[in-house]
């Protein structure tokens, strides 16, 4: 059971501090709270004190800090990476004066904490325990007094308060909105059906009818094809990850019918971003695909073969080039990665049908694509394998995986490499026949 008032009491954060600096481990731990605490008592206190650390580095806040949240909460909202790039969507300065943003489904507060200082932002929430983190992390992220953090949260079905907000004598009005409607399935568990959201997407864009602009976070492996023209559609995440996707409703549409894919760093600095209209034949795609394509499969045999966000339409079919490069995952999610290849190299091409690893007869661009040049090829057998390591005097060895089922680990203990060179070692797919490729990374 969720004790608001237990984790945030001064007993238990300096309890947690003190256990901290002494760097007790769990059993100490739990021994000291047996003095003082009942056995639910200890067990939330213990479960909330592994999440610590996990919220300070995620939102960046001082390590004697404290937010108010669960497993589930922490998991759902937003970083601050993304936090901070996502502030610059929002109007800012003298335009956003006065100005509301209706935090719907708000959870822990994450989507609030990075917004404009200019914008008054009122979380809405039917659950009481999400509210109650709400009102103590704004108090913390956004200094907010507790009074002010009361008057600033609704407990509410947020399609009701959506309905009326754009009532002005009205005290739930607001100008703005964000939502994540990725609730929960089952208690302590995360949505993981892209359709099956609360709201539902076609509640989400009919709330989205009642503000002058708004901002709605689905799954990045939503059917982009479902989402509505005149919006605009960002993918956003790291060089190693896509963590959001975000649809643009009213004003803070800048390019409608557009899809960005957006790089941000460790800070939410903007790395790179890519920028292309709408391709109706890009974004179609039947169901059967779209539901290989969500449960990543790895499947034998030629015809069941691992689909990836690639489309047919997006590159052609040919052999091994130069070089196999890997798209970023912003790009794999948006489907821009075919676009972004063939702009810069027109021979770009898949070797197999929705396997998105792609070849060319030049390095493509960086942090688009990740190069590697192709030093040699065989069939994946161990003999042949292990020839091709050895004609390259290759030691160490990464393995990298698409359209092939195997354990990387076990797999490189099996070859046995022993020589001087590093090397990436590709198990995928040519033309939809397994093969292996030797190459080594391109750092140009």
């Amino acid at each position: 059971m969720f004790n608001a008032d237990l984790l945030t009491s001064a007993k238990v954060q300096d309890f947690i501090k003190l256990a901290t600096k002494k760097k007790l481990d769990a059993l100490q731990v739990s021994t000291q709270l047996a003095k003082e605490f009942s056995n639910e008592e200890r067990a939330a206190i213990m479960d909330y004190m592994a999440l610590v650390p996990k919220f300070r580095e995620k939102f960046g806040i001082e390590n004697t800090e404290f937010l108010l949240c669960d497993k589930l909460a922490l998991e759902q909202s937003t970083a601050q990476d993304i936090g901070r790039w996502k502030a610059n969507l929002w109007p800012s300065g003298p335009e956003a004066v006065g100005k509301t943003v209706h935090d719907l489904c708000c959870g822990m507060g994450g989507d609030s904490f990075f917004l404009p200082k200019e914008l008054t932002a009122i979380g809405v929430d039917l659950d009481e325990n999400r509210l109650a983190m709400y009102r103590y992390n704004s108090s913390v992220m956004l200094c907010a007094s507790p009074e002010s953090s009361d008057a600033h949260s609704i407990l509410a079905d947020v399609r009701e308060v959506a309905a009326h907000s754009n009532a002005t004598s009205d005290a739930q009005h607001a100008d703005y909105f964000t939502i994540d409607p990725a609730r929960r399935a089952i208690e302590g568990e995360n949505q993981r059906d892209l359709r099956n959201l609360t709201p539902t997407f076609e509640e989400v864009i009919e709330i989205s009818k009642h503000y002058k602009g708004g901002m709605a976070k689905i799954p990045p492996g939503y059917p982009i094809c479902e989402i509505p023209r005149g919006t605009e559609i960002l993918y956003i995440g790291s060089r190693t990850d896509c963590r959001e996707c975000l649809v643009l409703f009213g004003e803070l549409a800048k390019n409608p019918d557009h899809v960005r894919a957006v790089m941000v760093d460790k800070t939410g600095n903007e790395i790179a971003n890519w920028t292309f209209a709408r391709d109706e034949k890009r974004e179609a795609r039947n169901e059967s695909e779209q539901s290989q394509y969500d449960h990543n499969y790895e499947l034998e045999g030629r015809d069941r073969i691992y689909r990836t966000s690639s489309s047919e339409s997006d590159l052609p079919l040919g052999g091994i080039s130069k070089f196999i490069a890997e798209p970023a995952p912003v790009l794999l999610r948006s489907h821009l990665f075919g676009v972004v290849a063939l702009a810069h190299d027109e021979t770009t091409h898949l070797i197999s049908p929705g396997i998105a690893y792609v070849t060319s007869e030049k390095p493509l661009p960086a942090p688009a694509f990740a190069n590697y040049e192709i030093l040699e090829s065989s069939e994946i057998s161990t003999g042949a394998v292990r020839a091709m390591l050895k004609s390259h005097d290759i030691g160490k060895l990464t393995l990298k995986l698409r359209g092939v089922k195997v354990d990387p680990d076990q797999e490189i203990k099996r070859l046995k490499p022993k020589g001087k060179n590093t090397a990436t070692l590709f198990y995928t797919r040519l033309d939809g026949e397994k093969i292996a490729i030797l190459t080594r990374r391109n750092e140009l």
